[in-house]
């Protein structure tokens, strides 16, 4: 059987085959840590559960309108006005199965074959795939620890050419933890303000997930004059732990959002009756509920950055929000290799020797476009973090 071209082009999310290998290793008994899967590790709150349940009881599970409920779309408009100042009538905003499928809709309905998306690495696994899939050409902009993972004005400017089409910014960032300042944002939008033939994905998944004193911006409010060359994509997965509740949203230009409905209407149609319940409950509801991830994920973060600084061949930068760590390897992976103990001099090397003689599932940084490198997740128990942190040290050790 000869499978089309599309799907040849694009590889297996590496997150998911590693977070397998490692579920598999644990099934066959061996104490595996995994540090692999980007899901919060508390529960969902009570309230929101409440709602979904309360909908099952009254028989809401039915199908729903394609772009989402009235009501949770309402509930992202408010949203969108109370935490980022922005206005948004209820046809500019599409609720999907998860921010995943927010960014391929837009793929299929904006991007032609050849055009270019420039994308920022470190960036999310599913970016170039993505892109890939709607006929385009990931333009990779390399941004490394040197400049603290963020995309340069300049850089941005260099990139850009008669074929570029979108431009994606991840803030704060999946895998990194960087956040954009609004100094930083307006830089960036002063560069799209002279090409207004390039739409801005602005992705901000992570937005209630910050740590320390940093501040949340979204483009637009650093430049609210390109509302029509932005796109903002969001969602309930991190901030609520709702991963497997499966709702994403996103806002911009009301033809463009029509659009990535009539690609949503002839892939999945309607999100779960359900999950739109909870998480319009989510989203209208006490915020609060977020304080006591933001309280454990704020310690956790201390805890490894501290950690991994101290370990022969690493080092990590301080994030700005997410649950992630995002550790330079490449001084451990030469002296790694250099005493036998990786078959080959890469951060894919290093991932399968932690697992393998450690029971510690990390993902190598060059899934996400930073060879060298590897990402952690924090969003798990004190207790992990801390065997698994032995467990890399213990790895690493002349």
């Amino acid at each position: 059987m000869e499978l089309s071209h599309r799907v040849n082009a694009i590889k297996e999310s590496p997150t998911l085959a590693i977070n397998a290998k490692a579920q598999k290793l644990k099934a066959d008994g061996r104490d595996v840590v995994i540090l692999a899967a980007g899901e919060p590790d508390f529960d969902t709150p009570d309230h929101i559960k409440a709602a979904a349940i309360e909908a099952i009881n009254k028989g809401f599970t039915k199908y729903t309108p394609v772009s989402g409920t009235p009501g949770l779309k309402k509930a992202v408009a408010a949203k969108f006005k109370r935490d980022n100042g922005l206005d948004y009538a209820v046809n500019q905003i599409l609720v999907s199965v998860g921010g995943k499928q927010s960014f391929y809709n837009l793929c299929q309905a904006y991007i032609n074959d050849g055009d270019e998306v420039i994308i920022p690495a470190p960036y999310w696994v599913s970016y170039p795939d993505m892109t890939l899939l709607a006929g385009g050409v990931p333009v990779i902009v390399e941004c490394g620890i040197e400049q603290g993972f963020k995309l340069t004005a300049a850089q941005l400017e260099a990139a850009i050419t008669p074929k570029t089409r979108l431009l994606v910014i991840n803030s704060p960032s999946n895998p990194t933890g960087a956040v954009y300042t609004l100094d930083e944002l307006k830089a960036l939008g002063d560069v799209v303000r002279k090409h207004p033939n390039v739409l801005v994905a602005s992705d901000d998944m992570y937005e209630h997930v910050m740590l320390g004193d940093t501040r949340f911006h979204t483009l637009l409010n650093a430049c609210p004059d390109l509302k029509e060359q932005v796109i903002v994509l969001n969602g309930v997965s991190k901030a609520y732990s709702m991963t497997g509740w499966r709702i994403g949203y996103a806002a911009g230009p009301q033809k463009l959002i029509k659009a990535m409905e009539n690609i949503q209407s002839q892939s999945t149609s309607n999100p779960t009756s359900i999950s739109q319940v909870a998480a319009e409950a989510a989203l209208n509801g006490d915020q609060g509920c977020i304080a006591p991830m933001l309280k454990a994920f704020n310690e956790r973060h201390q805890y490894v950055v501290d950690y991994f600084n101290r370990m022969r061949g690493l080092k990590c930068l301080r994030a700005g929000g997410a649950f992630y760590a995002f550790v330079d390897a490449r001084e451990a992976i030469r002296v790694l290799a250099a005493e036998g103990k990786l078959a080959e001099q890469t951060d894919m090397a290093l991932a399968a020797y932690l697992l393998e003689t450690q029971d510690v599932a990390v993902v190598p940084g060059s899934a996400f476009g930073a060879e060298g490198y590897f990402r952690i997740s924090f969003a798990t128990s004190m207790q992990n973090l801390e065997k698994a942190l032995g467990r890399i040290e213990k790895a690493l050790a002349a």
